[in-house]
């Protein structure tokens, strides 16, 4: 049954916990919208093709959003209360801090599961999807529109060039267009206008051109022949574009039974079996992590007595993105088989456990207990120094 206690820590607990995962994956996205929009432009790609690659993305940076805004939402809260005295108050009524961490694990155990089910069955198919729309590009079956101002292949023995694009790549204006043919034979054609037409073979299209010029050469011909249209139809073969790969090109597209299944058949390779097995434990790693980070919180979420100090939230966030990075190196090593996947990812783990219960016993259990004290104290001369250093330049910087 939730108390009013537990309702107020939850609501204390949402607000930074959602604010934070949005603003993070609003940050991630911003990050790579930018260079996605100068590799579509690079490609010669249609602009919706970006927020299709988008979309797509969005798994992965969740999966990486969902530890830290839990982190915070509960470290937040907890530093909160703390401030304001309400959490020496609920102690003092009997709640210990194992009774006040029963919300935060239950935002835990749900965000893991969450999380759980994003890494381990949707992000392999967003990847994917991801991938393919990035094949797509280079290979032009996303109808990649025609460079202004450049000469365009278009299949092996044609080019074009035109002045400017319009109606999506559609309708052009000011048209060169080259074309060869393997008995030597050879196509060039001027325009004021062309506008492409679909046809009922999907192999083919239709360029419709409009006050143009057209020069036929041939070998055997003593001067090219010249003809002035007004309305000419130009077909265009279009070149046959290769199938993407099938999905489990890469580790990361593959689910969690399926990256089991590779990493316990003996019909596969031992490098693939470890790159496979290394992918499998970081994932559940990386979710197995979260289940700590209620004790990490309340941990460094506490400040000493009469003090302010924020150095609790940089080390949580320190901790978890360096915890982070040191998965990623072990995955690494495991996939090269110099070290056992499962060792290689749940000592660290283990280690990291360890030393989140012990900050936690210290501040629970022990009397006056504060787990980075002495840190704490250091911080607090570093402040008092630079203080009183500026001060001599600036005495409205001391008070």
């Amino acid at each position: 049954m939730f108390t009013a206690t537990d309702r107020y820590l939850a609501r204390l607990i949402a607000l930074p916990l959602f604010s934070t995962l949005v603003i993070a994956a609003m940050l991630l996205v911003l990050d790579k919208m930018l260079r996605l929009f100068d590799f579509v432009a690079q490609e010669g790609g249609p602009v919706s093709v970006v927020w299709r690659m988008l979309a797509n993305l969005l798994p992965e940076y969740l999966s990486l959003g969902i530890p830290i805004g839990l982190l915070l939402g509960i470290l937040l809260a907890f530093r909160k209360i703390a401030l304001s005295s309400e959490l020496d108050a609920l102690r003092a009524l009997g709640l210990g801090y194992g009774r006040l961490l029963r919300v935060p694990f239950m935002f835990a155990i749900a965000l893991a599961i969450v999380n759980l089910f994003i890494v381990g069955f949707v992000q392999p198919y967003s990847r994917y999807a991801y991938e393919g729309l990035r094949f797509e590009l280079r290979s032009g079956a996303l109808g990649a529109s025609i460079k202004v101002g450049e000469f365009t292949p278009l299949g092996k023995r044609m080019t074009m060039r035109i002045e400017k694009s319009e109606n999506e790549g559609r309708d052009l204006t000011g048209l060169f267009i080259m074309t060869e043919a393997k008995d030597g034979k050879s196509l060039a054609v001027t325009a004021e206008k062309g506008t492409f037409l679909a046809t009922d073979d999907p192999d083919t299209i239709i360029l419709r051109l409009s006050n143009g010029v057209l020069v036929h050469n041939a070998p055997d011909y003593k001067v090219p022949r010249v003809l002035s249209f007004t309305g000419h139809d130009l077909p265009i073969d279009l070149p046959k574009i290769e199938a993407f790969r099938d999905r489990g090109g890469k580790d990361r597209e593959l689910t969690l039974p399926e990256l089991a299944k590779i990493g316990s058949s003996d019909k596969v390779s031992a490098m693939t079996r470890a790159e496979s097995r290394a992918n499998f434990h970081f994932r559940l790693v990386e979710v197995a992590m979260m289940l700590l980070l209620p004790f990490l919180a309340v941990a460094l979420a506490v400040p000493p007595k009469r003090s302010s100090s924020a150095l609790g939230v940089f080390l949580s966030i320190v901790m978890v993105v360096t915890y982070h990075k040191i998965n990623e190196s072990m995955e690494g090593l495991g996939s090269l088989g110099k070290i056992d996947p499962f060792f290689a990812l749940w000592i660290p783990f283990c280690l990291f456990a360890a030393l989140i219960i012990r900050l936690y016993y210290v501040l629970a259990h022990t009397p006056g207990g504060q787990p980075i004290g002495a840190l704490e104290r250091g911080f607090a001369k570093i402040t008092s120094s630079l203080r009183s250093f500026f001060a001599r330049f600036s005495p409205s910087l001391a008070s």
